[in-house]
């Protein structure tokens, strides 16, 4: 079988999600332009060579909707002949992208692909795309259904996760990032968006709040007790795990992932493919999983894809030198380490989404990009990627340094 290797990524900084962001005025077409052509212009790429654009996008709808991959691939000057596809795996969308693209290849059907992701949630809203899953009671109540925030703090009540314990991992994760960009570490991955003007609007993370400390989060609400008890969402949490009597909630704005805007793109091809290119291979695509989870505690997926992806991969948890598991809520990274027998000083070691946002159809292929910059700086040879997902489910792929 063919092996799949990632050519180079980029991304774009990632901005705050509300009307005053710095990229507000940027559609997603645009922020996904803006990945495509830098990894096109820096690679000297003939895109006569890439076979598909594959993008994550996970709400999907008005100016986000139709087939924003084919259209942003258009907009970059790919060529009319370079096809593209929008898929959702909810916040896995865009891990999950790369890993399709690196499926074609392995099924020796395509030589070169683009997988990536986008996300706009200033313009176009959480949820805007809609679903049956929260309002239809055929699923709805088959699958306990619950805000995902809810989850989360069932996650924490179930595993023992107190309040401070998340603040601390939401402190630690500001202070890596804040770290990380002032060491330089997202220099050479992160490509600035310009206006029509080519006037720069942003080209560093915007979310960050570097002076982020335990008596500041302190000062913050849970985020989910209304809903929790009010909306009815606790007792459904506490039918779907009787051994849980009442949930604590703990997560708030501050130890929960930022809303934020940005896009990312990832090379991915066969030896022959980067050779014809000129390019050099940095990693090599070991193995992915997806896994269905419990849909009630619904964020601990990556615990049980991480099981399968180390089994398909013949490799144990002591194989793997670095992890990247999405900081969607801090008990999600808690709750993995806690599994795994892991310190959380060895995961997402430049920071993450509580600090620098999580941009739902981006972010896998952001944070995929970022462990690869990590094993080539510190000349580690493996890592693992892995995000939770709602409805209760993981991915994971697995990389390995060239």
């Amino acid at each position: 079988m063919p092996e799949a290797f990632i050519y180079d990524h980029v991304r774009t900084p990632r901005g705050r999600g509300k009307p005053d962001g710095a990229l507000h005025e940027v559609t997603a077409l645009r922020l996904a332009e803006t990945a495509l052509r830098a990894l096109k212009e820096r690679n000297e790429l003939d895109t006569r060579q890439v076979d598909d654009v594959i993008l994550g996008c996970v709400d999907p709808v008005g100016e986000a909707g139709g087939d924003i991959a084919r259209a942003a691939a258009l907009v970059a000057d790919y060529g009319t002949h370079v096809p593209g596809v929008q898929i959702n795996r909810f916040c896995a969308s865009g891990l999950d992208a790369v890993n399709f693209a690196a499926a074609q290849i392995m099924a020796g059907q395509h030589d070169m692909t683009v997988g990536g992701g986008v996300e706009s949630m200033g313009r176009v809203g959480l949820g805007a795309s809609g679903g049956a899953w929260p309002v239809d009671p055929a699923i709805a109540i088959k699958s306990w259904f619950m805000p995902q925030g809810v989850s989360a703090d069932l996650i924490a009540t179930k595993y023992g996760f107190s309040r401070d314990e998340c603040d601390a991992y939401a402190v630690e994760s500001q202070k890596r990032s804040a770290k990380s960009w002032a060491d330089g570490l997202f220099r050479n991955s992160v490509v600035p968006v310009r206006d029509v003007n080519g006037i720069t609007l942003l080209d560093t993370d915007e979310h960050m709040r570097p002076s982020t400390d335990m008596q500041s989060l302190a000062g913050l609400k849970a985020s989910f007790v209304q809903m929790g008890q009010m909306g009815g969402f606790d007792a459904v949490a506490v039918d779907a795990h009787p051994d849980v009597e009442m949930v604590n909630h703990v997560h708030h704005a501050g130890n929960s992932s930022g809303i934020v805007d940005g896009a990312a793109a990832v090379l991915v091809g066969s030896k022959e493919a980067g050779a014809r290119a000129g390019l050099k291979p940095r990693a090599r695509i070991r193995a992915f999983a997806n896994i269905g989870s419990d849909p009630a505690l619904m964020l601990t997926g990556p615990v049980d894809v991480t099981k399968k992806v180390l089994a398909r991969a013949g490799m144990t948890i002591a194989d793997i030198d670095l992890f990247e598991v999405n900081e969607a809520f801090a008990a999600v990274v808690l709750r993995f380490c806690q599994a795994f027998g892991l310190n959380p000083s060895e995961v997402n070691v430049n920071g993450g989404a509580i600090a620098m946002g999580h941009p739902l159809g981006a972010t896998g292929a952001m944070i995929l990009g970022t462990v690869l910059d990590e094993l080539e700086r510190t000349g580690k040879e493996r890592a693992l990627v892995t995000l939770c997902i709602g409805a209760g489910m993981g991915t994971a792929t697995i990389i390995e340094r060239v």
